[in-house]
Order: C-alpha cells, then sequence, then structure tokens
C-alpha cells in the first residue's frame, strides 16, 4: 500500500466532518499532532444541526448503521463509545409500508423477521428470507475486509480469493434479479433493494455487490444516538480534543503552500499559516481539487447520484403506529428509477423515507410534539434542471399531502423547515446532491476517485466523494482509511490483507 513519504508528524485536516474527525482521531492515536480547520461554526459537515422554535432537527443523515465502525474510531485514542455517545438499537429497524395497505415489520433478528415475513407473505417466503440472510452475510464478509476497509492502489490488487468468493456469491449479477432468486414477493424484494438508491443506482442495474448495503441495516441493524444523529459528530469532537487534537472552527482552508510536489502549509480565511507536514483534505471534491490546484483527468466524467427533497415538519399530535423509520412505498416502482434516474425527473408515484426521531428520544421537539423528517428523492441538478426557486414550495406542498394521505392523518405544521437540491448546491455539494457521486462499476472501489492523488507527495483525500464512499459508516472509514496513507495500517487494524 502506498503510503505518504518523508515526515508525517505534524497533520492539518481541512474539514470537521464525519471523514475528517474519523481521521483525526485515527492520526492522533498513532501520535501524530493534528490540527483541524473548518469553515463552520462547529462539528459535523453533513451531519448538520437545526434548532427551531425548541425543536432539534437533524440536517443531514437519519439512518445510523454499523455501530462496530463508530466504536472503533473512538477506540484510535483509547476512548469508549459510550462516555461520548448514547445508542439506541431501533426494533425494529423500519416498518415498510406499501400501497396495498400492508405493513411489514422489518427486524434485524433472524427469527423474529422470518416469523414476520411468514405472516405477511407466507412460510415459502419466511424460508427464503433466511437462505437470503445467510447469503448477504456471506457476501459482506467476502467484501467488507478486502474491498470497502482497505486501500486499494490498483485493480490489480483485487485479485485475490476475496473476488472469487464474490464472483461464485453472485455478487456481479443485477441485484433486484439476484433477490428474486431467494424471494418471489415482489414487495419483499423491494425491502432488500431500495438501499441501492443510497449508492445512487437503480435496484434492477446496480451490481449485486452493493447487497451490502441490505445487510448493513436488515442484518446488522440500525441505531439512533440519544439526542439525535448531530451527537455523534460532537461526541468525535469532544473525544479528539482530549487527546490533544486542536480544532479552529471559522477559519476554513484558502489555499495550500507548496514547494514542488510537497505541501508545506494551509493558509487558512483568517490569514493565518499552519505548518504541516502532511495534510487530509475532506471537503466536497472540487474544492478539494481547487486546493491542490489540478482535476485529475478520468477516461469518463463522474456522475453524481440522485438527490432529495428533505422536510423537516414539528406539529402536535398523535401517531402511535408510527415507528422510528418508515418506508413508504408507492405502487409505481421500476418506472420510478427510470424517472429519476435517466429522465431526470421527479417520481411521479415517490417511495418515501419518513423518520420520527421523537419516537425514540422526545427531547428533540417540546413537550407533547413529534418532529417528521420526510426524505422525497429527486433528480440532482446535473441530470435535472429544476427551477427549485419557484418548485420547492410547490413539491413541499404537495409532498405533505402525500404524507397525509399514506400514514400521518391530520399533519398540521407547527414549524417546518425544507431542504432542496438548490439548497444543497448553496453549501457546496455537487450537482445538489448529499449523496456525492453515484456508486456505479466504474465509479466504485479502484475505479472511485483516489484519496492518494497524483502530483502531490503529501496530500490525502476523505469523504464521501473519494473511497470507500457514500454512508457514514463509509464515510468514517474514509477517515481511517486516509489516516493509514499517511502512516501505514494501525498495528491490529482490519485492512483486509490478512483475509
Amino acid at each position: 500500500m502506498r503510503t505518504v513519504p518523508g515526515r508525517t508528524n505534524g497533520i492539518v485536516v481541512v474539514g470537521a466532518g464525519l471523514s475528517g474527525l474519523s481521521a483525526a482521531l485515527h492520526l492522533a492515536g498513532r501520535g501524530r499532532r493534528v490540527t483541524v480547520v473548518e469553515r463552520g461554526p462547529g462539528p459535523g459537515g453533513r451531519v448538520g444541526r437545526l434548532e427551531l422554535g425548541g425543536y432539534h432537527l437533524d440536517t443531514g443523515p437519519t439512518v445510523l448503521t454499523m455501530p462496530g465502525i463508530v466504536r472503533d474510531t473512538f477506540a484510535a485514542v483509547g476512548a469508549e463509545m459510550t462516555a461520548y455517545l448514547t445508542l439506541r438499537r431501533l426494533e425494529p429497524a423500519y416498518t415498510a409500508c406499501f400501497a396495498d395497505g400492508s405493513r411489514l415489520p422489518v427486524h434485524t433478528g433472524a427469527e423474529a423477521m422470518a416469523e414476520a415475513v411468514r405472516d405477511f407473505a407466507g412460510p415459502a417466503e419466511a424460508a427464503g428470507y433466511l437462505q437470503l440472510r445467510t447469503w448477504l452475510t456471506r457476501l459482506y464478509r467476502a467484501e467488507f475486509d478486502r474491498f470497502i476497509a482497505s486501500n486499494i492502489d490498483s485493480p490489480l490488487s483485487l485479485l485475490s480469493r476475496n473476488l472469487a468468493q464474490v464472483v461464485a456469491l453472485g455478487g456481479f449479477r443485477r441485484l433486484d434479479p439476484k433477490i428474486s432468486t431467494f424471494l418471489g414477493d415482489e414487495r419483499l424484494r423491494r425491502v432488500f433493494t431500495f438501499q441501492a438508491l443510497y449508492a445512487g443506482e437503480s435496484p434492477m442495474h446496480a451490481l449485486a455487490l452493493y447487497a451490502v448495503i441490505p445487510y448493513m441495516d436488515t442484518v446488522g441493524g440500525v441505531y439512533f444516538p440519544e439526542g439525535g444523529i448531530a451527537a455523534l459528530p460532537r461526541g468525535l469532537a469532544a473525544a479528539a480534543e482530549s487527546a490533544g487534537v486542536q480544532f479552529r472552527y471559522g477559519d476554513g482552508a484558502e489555499a495550500l503552500e507548496r514547494r514542488g510536489g510537497r505541501v508545506l502549509a494551509v493558509l487558512t480565511s483568517s490569514g493565518d499559516r499552519i505548518p504541516c507536514d502532511a495534510v487530509v483534505l475532506t471537503g466536497e471534491l472540487p474544492e478539494s481539487y481547487r486546493l491542490l490546484g489540478r482535476t485529475p483527468r478520468r477516461p469518463l466524467r463522474l456522475s453524481p447520484a440522485p438527490s432529495a427533497l428533505v422536510m423537516h415538519v414539528g406539529a402536535a399530535g398523535d401517531w402511535p403506529d408510527v415507528g422510528h423509520h418508515t418506508i413508504s412505498f408507492g405502487d409505481a416502482w421500476a418506472s420510478t428509477f427510470r424517472e429519476l434516474i435517466t429522465e431526470g425527473r421527479p417520481m411521479g408515484d415517490p417511495s418515501l423515507l419518513i423518520t420520527r426521531p421523537t419516537a425514540g428520544d422526545p427531547s428533540l421537539a417540546p413537550p407533547d410534539r413529534h418532529l417528521f423528517s420526510i426524505l422525497a428523492p429527486t433528480p440532482n441538478l446535473e441530470r435535472g434542471p429544476i427551477d427549485w426557486s419557484r418548485e420547492a414550495e410547490p413539491a413541499a406542498a404537495a409532498l405533505l399531502g402525500e404524507v397525509r394521505k399514506r400514514l400521518l392523518p391530520g399533519l398540521e405544521a407547527e414549524v417546518s423547515h425544507l431542504i432542496s437540491p438548490a439548497d444543497w448546491a448553496g453549501r457546496g455539494m455537487v450537482a445538489g446532491t448529499p449523496f456525492s457521486y453515484a456508486h456505479s462499476f466504474v465509479q466504485t472501489g479502484p475505479f472511485r476517485p483516489r484519496n492518494l492523488p497524483r502530483g502531490v507527495e503529501n496530500v490525502v483525500l476523505a469523504g464521501a466523494g473519494t473511497v470507500p464512499g457514500v454512508g457514514v459508516p463509509t464515510v468514517l472509514l474514509s477517515g481511517r482509511l486516509a489516516a493509514d496513507r499517511v502512516t501505514g495500517p494501525a498495528p491490529g487494524s482490519r485492512t483486509g490483507d490478512s483475509r
């Protein structure tokens, strides 16, 4: 594995999002002197927090999986996660609701889920679910260490026993047809394939190897931190400060001072110069490439993932049957992905993610109030050039009406906050999507933008745009992979080489 040559005692991490915090913790735990510069007023990056009328809104991700990766990130400096963060496992992980009125609680325990599937679709489907669960687990174990949690220098390094296992398991088939070999009920197949959209792909076109995403939530489990998802970066930052990491909030990186192929210092917006032996850049790739002064050439232009219209609503009312996470599936399915990804149009009959964080943490809203986050997939600004300055409010009104009809009758917003693709773009996110670049085959693994860019010796990239990709656990991993590029893997760390 290639690493940064020369001295690496003093490191500047640009950005205090999850990847930057992860990189800072891993580097500090390996004895490096770390300074984090962050343009915003505090840690979090995409994991934002907004307080509005007594409601505490998570304005970024709402789903947290793979707590072991979170635990390992704290442990990089010898910290116990429980000293900084309290996680609660959601049971069920979420509820799937369908246009025909049927509902399925999605449990992560094998017996509980098999029983739920048996009640929902019969004994043959329950047996198929158990076979699918075994396959998901085998695929995850074949992929994770070698292809997700490791730095890869070239496609040739993929040639291994693990790759042969992935091929034998059907990982290079299409996701939906592969899942159909286990499940005949079309509704059940949706439960185990909709996650492809997190990777920016249609389930009908995504490779089956992306079934590691449904493994993470339907087998590994879904969790929620006390205090909301924003408690995660706050906890990581607190652990990093206790380990000696210095944070400079409200002071972003404006330029890199270079001599030949090496960066000597980071120049900040306040006019300061911070000397360094190496730099970890964690911002959006276009901004990182601006700082580097070059954009790598690729045979194919990078394709962004779809975006989302997100509406946060605080309201009085009582909806006892609505749990923490609900996936509300429309009647249409394949056509909605064609509209979204190919044609660049909003889904005509959308599937929605509806989150009620106050189901488990009432402190996030005033007394006797509830907080909802409603996410509707939309085209990114490149694929669908919608004028969101005109269309956002009508789209939000239509979305609220659809949610009332499907799940929350009588919902009236006491407070509301809308985030459109134009708002994501205003925060510097590529093509107005919070999901960065899609995980098509040519944008995955060694074909995704490298975290060790050419033309500079001591700069490493981290974040959703580089390896391993999008999502809370993978972005945390990207910080650890960046630290590995600086120091080499820490003793005992999982790099995939041992499998």
